[in-house]
Protein backbone atom coordinates (compact mmCIF):
# COMPACT_ATOMS: atom_id res chain seq x y z
CA UNK A 1 0.00 0.00 0.00
CA UNK A 2 1.32 3.43 -0.97
CA UNK A 3 0.94 6.23 1.53
CA UNK A 4 0.98 9.86 0.46
CA UNK A 5 1.55 12.80 2.79
CA UNK A 6 0.22 16.33 2.30
CA UNK A 7 1.72 19.12 4.41
CA UNK A 8 -0.81 21.93 4.30
CA UNK A 9 0.44 25.13 5.97
CA UNK A 10 -1.96 28.00 6.50
CA UNK A 11 -1.49 31.41 8.05
CA UNK A 12 -2.66 30.20 11.47
CA UNK A 13 -1.81 26.49 11.52
CA UNK A 14 -0.32 23.60 9.60
CA UNK A 15 -1.06 19.91 9.45
CA UNK A 16 0.26 16.66 8.04
CA UNK A 17 -2.38 14.45 6.41
CA UNK A 18 -1.65 10.90 5.28
CA UNK A 19 -3.69 9.27 2.53
CA UNK A 20 -3.99 5.99 0.69
CA UNK A 21 -6.40 4.35 -1.74
CA UNK A 22 -8.71 1.58 -0.52
CA UNK A 23 -11.59 0.03 -2.48
CA UNK A 24 -11.59 2.92 -4.92
CA UNK A 25 -11.78 5.57 -2.20
CA UNK A 26 -9.26 8.05 -0.88
CA UNK A 27 -8.75 7.56 2.85
CA UNK A 28 -7.20 10.42 4.81
CA UNK A 29 -5.90 10.80 8.36
CA UNK A 30 -4.47 13.85 10.09
CA UNK A 31 -1.36 12.75 11.96
CA UNK A 32 0.24 16.01 13.09
CA UNK A 33 -0.79 19.63 13.63
CA UNK A 34 1.14 22.75 14.59
CA UNK A 35 0.54 26.44 15.11
CA UNK A 36 1.60 29.20 12.76
CA UNK A 37 1.44 32.96 12.76
CA UNK A 38 3.59 35.94 11.87
CA UNK A 39 5.70 37.71 14.50
CA UNK A 40 7.26 41.17 14.74
CA UNK A 41 10.96 40.50 14.20
CA UNK A 42 14.05 42.44 13.18
CA UNK A 43 14.39 42.16 9.42
CA UNK A 44 17.16 42.81 6.88
CA UNK A 45 16.79 46.60 7.14
CA UNK A 46 17.29 46.47 10.93
CA UNK A 47 13.67 47.46 11.55
CA UNK A 48 10.78 45.53 13.05
CA UNK A 49 8.62 43.81 10.44
CA UNK A 50 5.90 41.18 10.41
CA UNK A 51 7.77 37.98 9.59
CA UNK A 52 7.27 34.22 9.34
CA UNK A 53 9.37 32.00 11.61
CA UNK A 54 10.54 29.82 8.73
CA UNK A 55 13.08 27.80 10.73
CA UNK A 56 10.44 26.83 13.27
CA UNK A 57 8.08 25.92 10.44
CA UNK A 58 10.68 23.67 8.86
CA UNK A 59 11.27 21.97 12.21
CA UNK A 60 7.51 21.32 12.42
CA UNK A 61 7.57 19.91 8.89
CA UNK A 62 10.29 17.46 9.98
CA UNK A 63 8.49 16.57 13.21
CA UNK A 64 5.34 15.66 11.29
CA UNK A 65 7.34 13.56 8.84
CA UNK A 66 8.91 11.77 11.80
CA UNK A 67 5.43 11.12 13.20
CA UNK A 68 4.52 9.24 10.00
CA UNK A 69 7.34 6.76 10.68
CA UNK A 70 6.32 6.41 14.33
CA UNK A 71 2.77 5.34 13.39
CA UNK A 72 3.96 2.99 10.65
CA UNK A 73 2.70 5.03 7.70
CA UNK A 74 5.85 5.98 5.84
CA UNK A 75 4.89 8.03 2.76
CA UNK A 76 5.91 7.16 -0.77
CA UNK A 77 5.75 10.85 -1.62
CA UNK A 78 5.34 14.19 0.16
CA UNK A 79 4.15 17.60 -1.03
CA UNK A 80 3.79 20.99 0.66
CA UNK A 81 1.31 23.78 -0.03
CA UNK A 82 1.01 27.23 1.59
CA UNK A 83 -0.65 30.58 0.93
CA UNK A 84 0.61 32.59 -2.05
CA UNK A 85 2.82 35.69 -2.61
CA UNK A 86 5.42 35.10 0.14
CA UNK A 87 8.94 33.87 -0.58
CA UNK A 88 12.54 33.44 0.51
CA UNK A 89 15.59 35.09 -1.03
CA UNK A 90 18.64 32.87 -0.54
CA UNK A 91 22.29 33.90 -0.47
CA UNK A 92 25.28 31.98 -1.86
CA UNK A 93 25.09 29.65 1.17
CA UNK A 94 21.35 29.04 0.60
CA UNK A 95 20.43 30.94 3.76
CA UNK A 96 17.24 33.03 3.79
CA UNK A 97 18.52 36.61 3.68
CA UNK A 98 16.98 38.60 6.52
CA UNK A 99 14.25 36.04 7.11
CA UNK A 100 10.88 35.69 5.36
CA UNK A 101 8.39 38.57 5.33
CA UNK A 102 4.67 38.15 5.94
CA UNK A 103 2.33 39.52 3.29
CA UNK A 104 0.49 41.52 5.96
CA UNK A 105 3.61 43.61 6.65
CA UNK A 106 3.31 47.26 5.62
CA UNK A 107 6.60 47.50 3.69
CA UNK A 108 4.84 47.83 0.30
CA UNK A 109 3.17 51.14 1.19
CA UNK A 110 6.00 53.05 -0.49
CA UNK A 111 6.81 50.56 -3.24
CA UNK A 112 3.31 50.30 -4.74
CA UNK A 113 3.33 53.84 -6.20
CA UNK A 114 6.95 53.37 -7.27
CA UNK A 115 6.06 50.18 -9.20
CA UNK A 116 3.04 51.83 -10.80
CA UNK A 117 5.14 54.79 -11.87
CA UNK A 118 7.29 52.39 -13.88
CA UNK A 119 4.51 49.98 -14.89
CA UNK A 120 0.96 51.32 -14.47
CA UNK A 121 -1.34 48.72 -12.94
CA UNK A 122 -3.39 48.52 -16.14
CA UNK A 123 -0.21 47.39 -17.95
CA UNK A 124 0.64 44.84 -15.25
CA UNK A 125 -2.89 43.43 -15.38
CA UNK A 126 -2.88 43.20 -19.16
CA UNK A 127 0.27 41.09 -18.94
CA UNK A 128 -0.46 38.88 -15.93
CA UNK A 129 -4.20 39.06 -15.24
CA UNK A 130 -3.44 39.30 -11.51
CA UNK A 131 -5.67 41.61 -9.47
CA UNK A 132 -4.20 44.41 -7.40
CA UNK A 133 -3.41 43.58 -3.79
CA UNK A 134 -1.07 45.53 -1.54
CA UNK A 135 0.86 42.35 -0.73
CA UNK A 136 1.54 41.07 -4.25
CA UNK A 137 5.09 39.83 -4.62
CA UNK A 138 5.78 42.27 -7.44
CA UNK A 139 5.50 45.10 -4.87
CA UNK A 140 7.35 43.26 -2.09
CA UNK A 141 10.41 42.70 -4.28
CA UNK A 142 10.95 46.40 -4.97
CA UNK A 143 11.56 46.87 -1.25
CA UNK A 144 14.24 44.17 -1.56
CA UNK A 145 15.87 46.16 -4.36
CA UNK A 146 15.80 49.37 -2.35
CA UNK A 147 17.27 47.79 0.81
CA UNK A 148 19.99 45.91 -1.11
CA UNK A 149 18.57 42.53 -0.13
CA UNK A 150 18.03 41.44 -3.74
CA UNK A 151 21.62 42.30 -4.68
CA UNK A 152 22.80 39.56 -2.31
CA UNK A 153 20.25 37.01 -3.54
CA UNK A 154 21.29 33.97 -5.55
CA UNK A 155 17.89 32.22 -5.47
CA UNK A 156 14.22 33.18 -5.25
CA UNK A 157 11.80 30.52 -3.98
CA UNK A 158 8.16 30.80 -3.00
CA UNK A 159 7.70 29.38 0.51
CA UNK A 160 6.59 25.85 -0.51
CA UNK A 161 9.44 25.71 -3.04
CA UNK A 162 11.82 26.78 -0.29
CA UNK A 163 10.62 24.02 2.05
CA UNK A 164 10.81 21.45 -0.77
CA UNK A 165 14.40 22.60 -1.34
CA UNK A 166 15.17 22.14 2.36
CA UNK A 167 13.86 18.56 2.11
CA UNK A 168 15.60 17.58 -1.14
CA UNK A 169 18.38 20.03 -1.97
CA UNK A 170 16.60 20.62 -5.31
CA UNK A 171 15.26 24.05 -6.31
CA UNK A 172 12.10 24.05 -8.40
CA UNK A 173 9.68 26.93 -8.96
CA UNK A 174 6.08 25.68 -9.10
CA UNK A 175 3.69 27.30 -11.56
CA UNK A 176 0.45 27.91 -9.61
CA UNK A 177 2.17 29.73 -6.76
CA UNK A 178 4.41 31.65 -9.15
CA UNK A 179 1.34 33.20 -10.77
CA UNK A 180 0.38 34.81 -7.45
CA UNK A 181 3.48 37.01 -7.69
CA UNK A 182 1.94 39.18 -10.40
CA UNK A 183 4.98 38.55 -12.61
CA UNK A 184 3.99 35.54 -14.75
CA UNK A 185 2.72 36.27 -18.25
CA UNK A 186 -0.79 34.88 -18.73
CA UNK A 187 -0.18 33.97 -22.38
CA UNK A 188 3.30 32.40 -22.22
CA UNK A 189 2.88 30.92 -18.69
CA UNK A 190 6.47 32.02 -17.95
CA UNK A 191 8.04 34.90 -16.03
CA UNK A 192 7.41 38.16 -17.86
CA UNK A 193 10.81 39.52 -18.87
CA UNK A 194 9.60 43.09 -19.39
CA UNK A 195 8.30 43.27 -15.81
CA UNK A 196 11.57 41.91 -14.44
CA UNK A 197 13.70 44.22 -16.57
CA UNK A 198 11.78 47.43 -15.95
CA UNK A 199 11.63 46.90 -12.19
CA UNK A 200 15.30 45.90 -11.96
CA UNK A 201 14.66 42.38 -10.66
CA UNK A 202 17.56 39.96 -11.23
CA UNK A 203 16.38 37.76 -14.10
CA UNK A 204 18.64 34.88 -13.08
CA UNK A 205 16.48 34.41 -9.96
CA UNK A 206 13.48 33.44 -12.06
CA UNK A 207 13.86 30.13 -13.85
CA UNK A 208 11.74 27.48 -15.51
CA UNK A 209 8.32 26.92 -13.95
CA UNK A 210 7.25 23.37 -13.08
CA UNK A 211 3.73 21.97 -13.24
CA UNK A 212 1.95 20.20 -10.36
CA UNK A 213 2.72 16.50 -10.49
CA UNK A 214 6.43 17.08 -11.22
CA UNK A 215 8.90 15.15 -9.09
CA UNK A 216 11.28 17.43 -7.19
CA UNK A 217 13.67 14.87 -5.75
CA UNK A 218 14.29 12.60 -2.78
CA UNK A 219 14.92 13.49 0.86
CA UNK A 220 18.53 14.43 1.54
CA UNK A 221 20.57 12.08 3.71
CA UNK A 222 20.36 14.63 6.53
CA UNK A 223 16.55 14.78 6.39
CA UNK A 224 16.31 11.00 6.06
CA UNK A 225 18.51 10.53 9.14
CA UNK A 226 16.21 12.80 11.16
CA UNK A 227 12.83 11.43 10.04
CA UNK A 228 13.92 7.81 9.67
CA UNK A 229 13.25 7.15 5.98
CA UNK A 230 13.64 8.34 2.39
CA UNK A 231 10.66 9.58 0.40
CA UNK A 232 10.27 11.46 -2.84
CA UNK A 233 8.85 14.98 -3.01
CA UNK A 234 6.25 15.54 -5.74
CA UNK A 235 4.84 18.99 -6.47
CA UNK A 236 1.20 19.51 -5.60
CA UNK A 237 -0.38 22.75 -6.70
CA UNK A 238 1.68 24.52 -4.04
CA UNK A 239 -0.70 27.48 -3.77
CA UNK A 240 -3.29 26.30 -1.25
CA UNK A 241 -6.27 27.69 -3.16
CA UNK A 242 -5.13 25.97 -6.34
CA UNK A 243 -5.01 22.67 -4.44
CA UNK A 244 -8.41 23.29 -2.85
CA UNK A 245 -10.09 24.01 -6.17
CA UNK A 246 -8.58 20.89 -7.74
CA UNK A 247 -10.36 18.91 -5.01
CA UNK A 248 -13.73 20.56 -5.66
CA UNK A 249 -16.36 18.27 -7.21
CA UNK A 250 -16.86 20.72 -10.07
CA UNK A 251 -18.79 19.68 -13.14
CA UNK A 252 -18.00 21.68 -16.28
CA UNK A 253 -17.06 25.23 -15.26
CA UNK A 254 -19.02 25.71 -12.04
CA UNK A 255 -18.14 28.62 -9.74
CA UNK A 256 -16.65 27.91 -6.34
CA UNK A 257 -15.84 29.58 -3.05
CA UNK A 258 -12.73 28.30 -1.30
CA UNK A 259 -13.72 29.38 2.19
CA UNK A 260 -11.09 29.85 4.87
CA UNK A 261 -9.04 32.72 6.29
CA UNK A 262 -9.50 34.14 2.80
CA UNK A 263 -12.52 33.44 0.65
CA UNK A 264 -11.64 32.94 -3.00
CA UNK A 265 -14.64 33.09 -5.32
CA UNK A 266 -14.16 32.16 -8.92
CA UNK A 267 -14.52 29.72 -11.81
CA UNK A 268 -12.06 27.63 -13.82
CA UNK A 269 -11.37 28.98 -17.30
CA UNK A 270 -9.33 27.84 -20.27
CA UNK A 271 -7.80 31.27 -20.84
CA UNK A 272 -7.08 34.43 -18.86
CA UNK A 273 -9.59 37.28 -18.82
CA UNK A 274 -7.50 40.44 -18.92
CA UNK A 275 -10.15 42.84 -20.14
CA UNK A 276 -10.79 46.23 -18.57
CA UNK A 277 -14.08 44.88 -17.22
CA UNK A 278 -12.26 42.00 -15.45
CA UNK A 279 -9.66 44.40 -14.06
CA UNK A 280 -12.26 46.87 -12.78
CA UNK A 281 -14.21 44.04 -11.17
CA UNK A 282 -11.07 43.05 -9.26
CA UNK A 283 -10.83 39.56 -10.76
CA UNK A 284 -7.54 37.68 -10.86
CA UNK A 285 -6.35 34.94 -13.22
CA UNK A 286 -4.29 32.54 -11.13
CA UNK A 287 -2.67 29.48 -12.64
CA UNK A 288 -4.01 25.94 -12.46
CA UNK A 289 -2.79 22.70 -14.03
CA UNK A 290 -2.05 22.39 -17.75
CA UNK A 291 -2.32 26.10 -18.49
CA UNK A 292 -5.82 26.58 -17.11
CA UNK A 293 -6.77 29.53 -14.91
CA UNK A 294 -8.83 30.21 -11.84
CA UNK A 295 -10.66 33.46 -12.59
CA UNK A 296 -11.25 34.52 -9.00
CA UNK A 297 -11.41 37.33 -6.51
CA UNK A 298 -9.91 37.56 -3.02
CA UNK A 299 -12.47 38.30 -0.31
CA UNK A 300 -11.42 38.95 3.29
CA UNK A 301 -13.14 35.72 4.37
CA UNK A 302 -13.16 34.25 7.87
CA UNK A 303 -10.10 36.29 8.87
CA UNK A 304 -12.42 38.82 10.48
CA UNK A 305 -14.24 36.34 12.74
CA UNK A 306 -10.92 34.60 13.52
CA UNK A 307 -9.48 37.88 14.76
CA UNK A 308 -12.59 38.74 16.77
CA UNK A 309 -12.47 35.30 18.38
CA UNK A 310 -8.79 35.74 19.20
CA UNK A 311 -9.33 39.20 20.72
CA UNK A 312 -12.00 37.63 22.93
CA UNK A 313 -9.41 35.24 24.32
CA UNK A 314 -10.59 32.31 22.16
CA UNK A 315 -13.34 31.75 24.73
CA UNK A 316 -15.91 30.89 22.05
CA UNK A 317 -15.68 28.14 19.46
CA UNK A 318 -16.50 29.03 15.86
CA UNK A 319 -19.66 26.93 16.19
CA UNK A 320 -20.71 28.94 19.24
CA UNK A 321 -20.06 32.21 17.41
CA UNK A 322 -22.22 31.02 14.51
CA UNK A 323 -25.02 30.05 16.93
CA UNK A 324 -24.80 33.45 18.63
CA UNK A 325 -24.91 35.15 15.24
CA UNK A 326 -27.99 33.20 14.18
CA UNK A 327 -29.75 34.37 17.36
CA UNK A 328 -28.80 38.04 16.83
CA UNK A 329 -29.55 39.17 13.26
CA UNK A 330 -28.98 42.91 12.73
CA UNK A 331 -29.02 45.03 9.54
CA UNK A 332 -25.67 46.84 9.98
CA UNK A 333 -23.64 46.99 6.78
CA UNK A 334 -19.86 46.89 6.32
CA UNK A 335 -17.62 46.34 3.31
CA UNK A 336 -15.79 43.18 4.33
CA UNK A 337 -13.15 43.81 1.67
CA UNK A 338 -12.20 47.26 2.97
CA UNK A 339 -8.43 47.48 3.52
CA UNK A 340 -9.09 48.68 7.08
CA UNK A 341 -9.87 45.04 7.97
CA UNK A 342 -6.64 43.60 6.48
CA UNK A 343 -4.46 44.02 9.58
CA UNK A 344 -6.08 46.34 12.15
CA UNK A 345 -4.67 46.66 15.64
CA UNK A 346 -8.11 45.60 16.86
CA UNK A 347 -10.67 43.96 14.56
CA UNK A 348 -13.39 44.55 17.14
CA UNK A 349 -12.63 48.28 17.26
CA UNK A 350 -12.44 48.50 13.46
CA UNK A 351 -15.90 46.93 13.07
CA UNK A 352 -17.47 49.00 15.87
CA UNK A 353 -16.07 52.21 14.40
CA UNK A 354 -17.45 51.28 10.98
CA UNK A 355 -20.99 50.60 12.15
CA UNK A 356 -20.93 53.50 14.62
CA UNK A 357 -21.83 51.55 17.75
CA UNK A 358 -20.56 48.92 20.18
CA UNK A 359 -21.76 45.54 18.98
CA UNK A 360 -22.36 42.63 21.36
CA UNK A 361 -20.54 39.45 20.35
CA UNK A 362 -23.50 37.76 18.66
CA UNK A 363 -24.38 40.84 16.64
CA UNK A 364 -20.78 41.35 15.61
CA UNK A 365 -20.57 37.76 14.38
CA UNK A 366 -23.80 38.21 12.42
CA UNK A 367 -22.55 41.45 10.86
CA UNK A 368 -19.46 39.61 9.63
CA UNK A 369 -21.29 36.56 8.25
CA UNK A 370 -24.18 38.51 6.75
CA UNK A 371 -21.98 41.02 4.96
CA UNK A 372 -19.61 38.31 3.82
CA UNK A 373 -22.54 36.53 2.15
CA UNK A 374 -23.64 39.83 0.59
CA UNK A 375 -20.14 40.32 -0.80
CA UNK A 376 -20.24 36.80 -2.24
CA UNK A 377 -23.41 37.75 -4.11
CA UNK A 378 -21.91 41.02 -5.34
CA UNK A 379 -18.76 39.22 -6.54
CA UNK A 380 -20.67 36.39 -8.21
CA UNK A 381 -22.75 38.87 -10.20
CA UNK A 382 -19.53 40.58 -11.30
CA UNK A 383 -18.11 37.17 -12.32
CA UNK A 384 -21.16 36.50 -14.48
CA UNK A 385 -20.67 39.89 -16.13
CA UNK A 386 -17.01 39.17 -16.89
CA UNK A 387 -17.58 35.67 -18.30
CA UNK A 388 -20.94 36.34 -19.93
CA UNK A 389 -22.32 33.21 -18.24
CA UNK A 390 -25.15 32.58 -15.80
CA UNK A 391 -24.47 29.96 -13.15
CA UNK A 392 -27.05 27.87 -11.32
CA UNK A 393 -24.76 26.21 -8.79
CA UNK A 394 -22.09 27.39 -6.36
CA UNK A 395 -19.64 24.95 -4.76
CA UNK A 396 -18.31 25.93 -1.32
CA UNK A 397 -15.16 24.08 -0.28
CA UNK A 398 -12.67 24.32 2.58
CA UNK A 399 -13.15 24.73 6.32
CA UNK A 400 -15.73 27.49 5.92
CA UNK A 401 -18.03 25.07 4.09
CA UNK A 402 -18.97 23.69 7.52
CA UNK A 403 -20.51 27.02 8.59
CA UNK A 404 -24.20 26.39 7.92
CA UNK A 405 -25.30 29.93 8.77
CA UNK A 406 -22.90 31.41 6.23
CA UNK A 407 -23.96 28.79 3.65
CA UNK A 408 -27.64 29.62 4.20
CA UNK A 409 -27.04 33.36 3.95
CA UNK A 410 -25.04 32.79 0.76
CA UNK A 411 -27.88 30.76 -0.75
CA UNK A 412 -30.37 33.46 0.32
CA UNK A 413 -28.47 36.31 -1.34
CA UNK A 414 -27.21 34.53 -4.47
CA UNK A 415 -30.26 32.40 -5.20
CA UNK A 416 -27.92 29.59 -6.30
CA UNK A 417 -27.99 25.90 -5.47
CA UNK A 418 -25.25 25.42 -2.89
CA UNK A 419 -23.04 22.33 -2.80
CA UNK A 420 -20.64 22.06 0.14
CA UNK A 421 -17.47 20.05 0.66
CA UNK A 422 -14.96 18.67 0.89
CA UNK A 423 -14.00 20.60 4.02
CA UNK A 424 -10.34 19.52 3.81
CA UNK A 425 -10.15 20.52 0.17
CA UNK A 426 -6.61 21.90 0.19
CA UNK A 427 -4.97 18.77 1.61
CA UNK A 428 -7.11 16.50 -0.59
CA UNK A 429 -6.16 18.43 -3.72
CA UNK A 430 -2.52 18.29 -2.66
CA UNK A 431 -2.73 14.51 -2.25
CA UNK A 432 -4.57 14.07 -5.53
CA UNK A 433 -1.84 15.80 -7.55
CA UNK A 434 0.84 13.70 -5.86
CA UNK A 435 -1.12 10.59 -6.85
CA UNK A 436 -1.43 11.87 -10.42
CA UNK A 437 2.31 12.60 -10.50
CA UNK A 438 3.12 9.12 -9.21
CA UNK A 439 0.75 7.38 -11.63
CA UNK A 440 -1.88 6.16 -9.17
CA UNK A 441 -4.51 8.47 -10.70
CA UNK A 442 -4.84 9.22 -14.40
CA UNK A 443 -5.61 12.93 -14.20
CA UNK A 444 -7.58 15.62 -12.34
CA UNK A 445 -10.91 14.44 -13.78
CA UNK A 446 -10.34 10.91 -12.46
CA UNK A 447 -9.22 12.34 -9.13
CA UNK A 448 -12.37 14.43 -8.76
CA UNK A 449 -14.52 11.36 -9.34
CA UNK A 450 -12.64 9.56 -6.56
CA UNK A 451 -13.08 12.57 -4.27
CA UNK A 452 -16.85 12.70 -4.92
CA UNK A 453 -17.11 9.09 -3.77
CA UNK A 454 -14.76 9.47 -0.81
CA UNK A 455 -15.86 12.56 1.14
CA UNK A 456 -18.98 14.23 2.45
CA UNK A 457 -20.44 16.38 -0.31
CA UNK A 458 -23.79 17.98 0.64
CA UNK A 459 -26.42 20.00 -1.17
CA UNK A 460 -28.48 22.74 0.48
Amino acid sequence: MRYYLAIDIGASSGRHIVSYMENGKMITEEIYRFQNGPEMLTAYDGKQHLMWTHERLFTEILNGLKKAKEIGKVPYSVGIDTWGVDYALLDENDQAIGGTYCYRDARTEETIPAVHEILPFADLYAKTGIQFATFNTVYQLLDDVKTGRMAKAKSFLMLPDYFHFRLTGVKKQEYTNATTTGMVNSVTHTWDNEILEKLGYKKELFGELSQPGTEVGEFTDEVAAYVGYKAKVVLPATHDTASAVLAAPLSAQTPYISSGTWSLLGVEQNYAHTSEAAREAGYSNEGSVKGQFRLQINIMGLWMIQQVRHELGDKYSFAELADMARANPVPDEINVNDQKFLAPESMIDAINETVGRQLPVGEMAYVIYNNLAKYYDYSLKALEEVTGEKYATLNIIGGGSKNMLLNELTMQYTGKKIITGPAEGTAIGNLMMQMVGCGDLADVKAGREIIKNSFDIAEL
